[in-house]
């Protein structure tokens, strides 16, 4: 695939900068200022005032890093002597992406990187995002010492209020202290510091307390289809680790190819695909970020890659059509090929969860599944009883297959489309819903799923779906639609289910498939889902209607979310 040259991607979203650029200056933060018209003109005239006479004054002075007086300008870095906080203004809410919930604000100068500036910790197990933060700041990491004027103090304190993934950050006194219940609050506090540097002059005096709305915040990417570069993945890796996404879903096997390193089956591997090693790079990569990634390989359906080098697999209907990518539920050599890919797997990805697939066996997508596939409606009967159904004998699958990942103590997640209404053999308890259409054969409204118990994650194709090359009915999602229409509650279509069910949807994930591998270059597609991502990430931080207009976000997301 050449991806080395693509013409200029367009943004879906309307007018801005190229992938990369700074973008247009941002709004001053999320929430609309509280002033009245005629005190915002005051405001802006004193403003050019007294820029004007300091701009006279500096160009007065006889050397570029001294003030009249002889003194260094107050900047708020390690070098700078205290002024009286009442001579500065009231500050203002950073310009962040997703926003914060609630920003205290404060009368000083803020806090930027100055000349001795560090990034100490509270506690060692912080190394790695003390580390980071101080690569990104450009600004020493100084380990586990308590902080003096100029740094950025990094700590977990399970007595700060906020639950799981929150934080609290707080600038004064010409430091920066980021307290959180746990790792991944002070990593996400790290990235609200971050973008509040990159998208104003410096991090905003006062109190800043954060918490998402959703536990996951996730991102999809179909390698089986189209292959990517590892290095491709890993720059998606920390544009959603700036985002506050927390899960990374790789969609590594289906009908196309096999696109991961392989000991125990190496025949079925793709000439294009990841190195184990590869993996174990964007493996830590993610994990620095705090995101799990999470393997798939999709089945009983999408295994044309197996296979093909293992045709006797293939299942057959009666009239003999070979439908692909579905193997024989029959056959007890394929439930072992499969666990042998689930248990090698299970040792390279070792975060909590696991997806089975399970959508789009084409047995149960017949009419008559019982008459198109008589092997199969045999097989139900005696492994599950005379009532049974190839259903059963589908369900009985997802069931044996998460028997074989127990032992890795994996939370197990499955398409909806997977399990079915009515069945004699039920689905694992604890599995979790991927929900993402209501069109497939044997489909449900998601309130069937929710009634059943089971928790969803919303993966709504009309919103959430990048499908290359826009086939059947798909187009490509904008992040515009998302911020304007879509909520969490917003599973199939464009109407939300009841409000009662929000603690039971436990977030969402914008999916890329391939279906047409070559309808864009992975430039193109990096570009294509910018707006869409930062979209979704505030949607799922917050649940309540966004305070700026997309104009205004769109502005500050370009800049929020420039290249590095």
């Amino acid at each position: 695939m050449d991806a080395d040259r693509p013409r200029e991607p367009q943004d879906p979203d309307g007018p801005g900068t190229p992938a990369g650029g700074s973008g247009p200056a941002r709004p001053r933060g999320h929430r609309k200022p509280r002033r009245g018209g005629r005190a915002r003109h005051l405001l802006g005239i004193a403003v050019i005032v007294v820029a004007g006479a300091a701009a006279l004054t500096i160009a007065a002075w006889p050397h570029e890093d001294r003030a009249p007086d002889g003194s260094t300008p107050d900047s708020g870095s390690a070098e700078a002597p205290v002024r009286d906080p009442s001579s500065y203004p009231v500050s203002e809410e950073p310009g962040t992406v997703p926003s914060v919930r609630e920003h205290q604000a404060a009368r000083g100068p803020g806090w930027q990187p100055g000349d001795g500036s560090r990034v100490v910790v509270a506690d060692g197990r912080l190394a790695d995002e003390g580390r980071l933060l101080a690569r990104e700041l450009g600004i020493d990491y100084g380990g586990q010492k308590e902080p003096e004027r100029g740094d950025v103090r990094l700590d977990v304190d399970g007595d700060t209020p906020g639950g799981p993934q929150s934080y609290e950050l707080r600038v004064a006194d010409g430091q920066v202290r980021i307290t959180a219940p746990d790792q991944a609050g002070v990593f996400y506090g790290t990235r609200t510091l971050k973008q509040a540097l990159r998208t104003g002059s410096s991090a905003p005096e006062g109190v800043i307390k954060d918490a998402p709305a959703k536990p996951q915040r996730g991102f999809m990417l179909d390698i089986a289809r189209k292959p990517y570069p590892a290095d491709w993945i890993e720059d998606r890796i920390r544009e959603l680790g700036d985002l506050k996404y927390n899960q990374l879903s790789l969609h590594f096997s289906d009908d196309q190819a096999f696109r991961v390193e392989s000991e125990s089956h190496p025949e079925i591997v793709s000439d294009d695909h990841l190195t184990k090693d590869q993996v174990r790079r964007l493996l830590k990569v993610a994990a620095e970020r705090h995101i799990t990634v999470i393997p798939e390989i999709d089945s009983p359906g999408h295994l044309g890659a197996v296979i093909k080098a293992h045709p006797d697999l293939q299942l057959r209907a009666a009239n003999g059509d070979t439908p692909r990518g579905a193997i024989d539920l029959a056959d007890p050599d394929s439930a072992r090929i499969v666990d042998d890919l689930l248990k090698e797997y299970a040792d390279l990805f070792k975060g909590g969860y696991w997806h089975l697939g399970a959508d789009e066996y084409p047995a149960l997508m017949a009419q008559n599944p019982e008459q198109s596939y008589p092997g199969l409606a045999r097989a139900a009967r005696d492994k599950h009883g005379q009532n049974a159904r190839v259903e059963d004998l589908a369900t009985g699958w997802v069931a044996d297959r998460a028997a074989t990942l127990r032992p890795y103590d994996r939370t197990l997640k499955v398409w909806n489309d997977g399990l079915f209404a009515d069945t004699e053999v039920k689905p694992p308890k604890g599995l979790e819903v991927e929900y993402w259409t209501g069109k497939e054969i044997g489909a449900r409204p998601p309130t069937q799923y929710l009634e059943e118990g089971f928790k969803l994650i919303n993966m709504n194709d009309e919103y959430l779906y990048y499908v290359l090359g826009e086939p059947q009915t798909f187009t490509y999602p904008t992040g515009e639609r998302i911020y304007r229409e879509w909520t969490p509650l917003v599973l199939r279509g464009s109407e939300p289910v009841a409000g009662r069910w929000n603690d039971d949807i436990l977030g969402a994930r914008f999916a890329v498939w391939g279906d047409i591998a070559d309808a864009q270059t992975t430039a193109q597609i990096a570009e294509g889902i910018r707006m869409p991502l930062a979209a979704l990430a505030e949607k799922v931080w917050h649940s309540g209607k966004p305070e700026l207009s997309w104009t205004e976000f769109r502005q500050l997301a370009r800049k929020a979310t420039a290249g590095d």
